[in-house]
């Protein structure tokens, strides 16, 4: 960026992880060509340390809406509680995803007209159940934002046969800039000892609990039976979520339950892993950029870049099927080391500058011929 624009006013929204791991690198970039983000910090993820992402210093506002079992109720508060910020109009409100923070917080810019960039536009499983209801509330972000950032050109294909208003612009994800800087900051890689074949499992989505969760939790058990096998399951960071795969596993060999833990220490543990067992939408990103073999515990995928690169697999949740899945690949050498193949489909690691230069040509745009930006 140029600078033109260190007096403009942008807004970024954060309520959860993942939006903090992907705007962490929008916020440095902005930060770079001189503009001062300010961050609207939901509270949707409660006790979310921004000093975590490297977001201590910049500007921010507590919004205090704690997640509700209820996404909807949840993404009503947020909508009131940005609106009572809008006693000034931000030049951009940023939102990332399909949270219901995201969502909340650019129905509020909709209804006061400010405009509003989404990063990480596009992304279709064209079921609006799965996943519920982050697959509607992305549809509607990008029904009517002005920038859509689309992180593959599938997810810009996907825009585009939409005819919408907003501006498409493939930038690839801002999660592999996060995913890179955390890397760079890991110690050395330790040489995996000879012998066991370690899997690492996390099971976070809405769509999975209750006879989902059982299922996996029947497969986990049986694939842990192998002598050679050892498991590691990340636990929901919700105690009655986490709860039935803890009664279900705690007791058998070769698993081990982790409790929740920082983006980092997950990024350790995932490139140190032979195999990866995952409904996350962000692991199947961050999997073909590690080269870890990933099997995608869902039905439907919103994210197939993954599984076209060869570093994935979609196979559900009913326990047959991941049994026969995990075995054959813990089994076949020469299979898993082609899915272990580096590849990067969802970004090169410099999304988030390409989204500042975007909104400063953008903003530069919209503002020309008028009155330049206020000065401080």
């Amino acid at each position: 960026m140029g600078g033109r624009l260190r007096f403009a006013d942008i807004w970024l929204v954060i309520g959860t992880r993942p939006e903090a791991i992907k705007l962490s690198p929008v916020a440095a970039a902005l930060r770079s060509g001189g503009v001062d983000p300010l961050l609207l910090v939901t509270g949707q993820h409660p006790q979310l340390d921004l000093a975590s992402f490297g977001l201590s210093d910049f500007r921010s506002v507590e919004l205090d809406c704690p997640g509700q079992t209820n996404p909807y109720n949840h993404a009503r508060q947020v909508e009131e509680r940005v609106r009572d910020q809008f006693q000034r109009h931000p030049d951009l409100l940023v939102v990332q995803g399909d949270t219901s923070s995201a969502f909340g917080a650019a129905q509020a810019a909709f209804a006061a007209g400010v405009p509003v960039a989404h990063v990480e536009a596009g992304l279709r499983t064209y079921d609006p159940r799965l996943p519920w209801p982050e697959q509607e509330f992305r549809s509607a972000i990008d029904a009517r934002a002005l920038l859509l950032f689309a992180p593959t050109a599938l997810a810009a294909a996907n825009l585009a046969s939409e005819r919408l208003d907003g501006a498409v612009h493939i930038t690839g994800n801002s999660g592999i800039d996060a995913l890179i800087e955390t890397v760079a900051r890991l110690p050395p890689e330790p040489l995996r000892a000879a012998g066991h074949q370690r899997i690492l499992v996390t099971c976070l989505r809405r769509e999975t609990w209750g006879s989902g969760l059982a299922e996996i939790g029947d497969a986990i058990a049986a694939i842990a039976e192998g002598e050679n096998v050892r498991i590691e399951v990340v636990l929901h960071p919700n105690p009655a979520v986490a709860r039935p795969l803890s009664e279900r596993l705690r007791r058998l060999k070769h698993i081990a339950l982790l409790a929740p833990m920082s983006h980092s220490d997950l990024i350790e543990r995932m490139r140190g892993c032979d195999l990866l067992l995952s409904d996350s939408g962000g692991i199947q990103e961050e999997a073909p950029a590690l080269g870890v073999p990933l099997l995608v515990l869902r039905d439907k995928t919103e994210r197939p870049e993954a599984i076209t690169s060869g570093n994935a697999r979609l196979v559900g949740v009913k326990a047959e099927r991941i049994i026969a899945e995990a075995r054959a690949l813990l089994g076949n050498p020469v299979e898993r080391a082609a899915m272990a193949r580096r590849n990067f489909p969802f970004g090169d690691g410099r999304s988030a500058p390409r989204m500042a230069r975007i909104i400063e040509q953008w903003l530069t745009t919209r503002t020309r011929g008028s009155r330049a930006f206020r000065t401080r």
